[in-house]
């Protein structure tokens, strides 16, 4: 208990943490303990050092959960985010750290680097709601955004479904697109990239469409949306209120944590123009068989994931197993050794 294992992202990727199938088993764990109520998980604060003049993807995030089920755990994603860090510094635009804790004790077992597992249980949820709620053998898919979200997005997506056949790509900087189409083609051969000019196109073109954006304002009108289309919308900000007042569908991973910091939604609720009652379901209450997927080839059907700290956690988790097995990472001494062998402190 005096002893943690850092896991650094190379560390991560050894164990497995670069493929997505870990992440949508852990992540598909995690939603069914959450429509079964077997997690703790209070809403996450923002720090927003800039207040209201920042960037609304200008901030700092604490993720605390804790897990039950046949292999408990408790565990907090420390996780940053600045929009301009690639173009100002070089920088991905989101950095941190996940910290594990033993639950008979609650000291700390493991420290993780957050990027790779943040970006890869996110996708995880894509993967796991076009699952449910995608028409079966889907064949485009329509991203927004070229960054590394989208990479991993498209990566675990690809991985999942061999049927897909055309990804058409935008992002405001066009040669961001143009460099994931290519990048992307090189690996999936098979596979036709094309980077649209608008958004509206690769919207349009979509029967998956995903958002992976720092947008701090909607964009997408429902009209852009073709019928039978599921939209992962997991940059949260995309999507004009006419989206979810007219699908067939809304679907979010957790209804608490999707209805606030003034997103899209949120607004609709404090306006009164939508209720929980007009809510579909919890994304776990359709992995677990309680409430129905998608129902009809032509229903529009929209995920919105606000991102849930027991989807880190599990993943974290599962990552953290696979090391210590395979003698990866690095013991850190909580104590240090005098102290250790002195016991520690009453």
């Amino acid at each position: 208990m005096t002893t943690m294992l850092y896991l650094n992202r190379e560390d991560i990727r050894r164990a497995g943490g670069e493929s997505a199938g870990l992440y949508v088993e852990a992540v598909s764990e995690a939603l069914a303990l959450h429509a079964q109520g077997a997690f703790v998980q209070p809403l996450k604060p923002y720090l927003r050092a800039a207040g209201k003049d920042g960037h609304i993807a200008d901030r700092i995030i604490a993720m605390p959960a804790h897990l039950g089920g046949a292999a408990p755990v408790s565990g907090i994603k420390w996780i940053g985010s600045k929009h301009d860090n690639p173009a100002a510094r070089g920088l991905e635009r989101a950095s941190g750290v996940i910290v594990l804790n033993d639950p008979q004790s609650n000291y700390p077992i493991a420290i993780l680097e957050a990027g790779l597992i943040s970006g890869m249980r996110t996708a995880a949820v894509t993967v796991v709601g076009a699952r449910h709620l995608a028409r079966r053998g889907f064949r485009s898919v329509g991203c927004i955004g070229c960054g590394a979200i989208a990479r991993m997005q498209l990566q675990a997506l690809l991985e999942h479904f061999p049927a897909i056949a055309e990804v058409h790509l935008h992002d405001l900087d066009g040669a961001r697109a143009a460099e994931l189409a290519a990048a992307l083609g090189a690996r999936y051969p098979g596979v036709r990239f094309g980077a649209e000019t608008t958004a509206e196109a690769a919207v349009r073109a979509g029967e998956v469409v995903v958002t992976a954006t720092v947008a701090d304002r909607p964009y997408i009108p429902y009209e852009w949306l073709r019928r039978g289309a599921f939209v992962s919308n997991i940059s949260i900000m995309d999507l004009h209120k006419d989206v979810f007042l007219c699908a067939d569908k809304i679907v979010v991973d957790d209804w608490e944590q999707a209805n606030r910091e003034k997103k899209v939604l949120h607004q609709l609720v404090t306006e009164g123009r939508f209720t929980r009652e007009r809510l579909h379901a919890e994304l776990g209450e359709i992995v677990c068989g309680r409430r129905p997927g998608r129902e009809r080839a032509d229903e529009i059907v929209v995920l919105n994931p606000m991102g849930m700290a027991i989807e880190d956690i599990a993943c974290a988790h599962a990552i953290y197993e696979r090391a210590r097995a395979a003698g990866l990472g690095q013991p850190l001494e909580l104590l240090g050794a005098l102290e250790a062998a002195a016991g520690g402190h009453s």
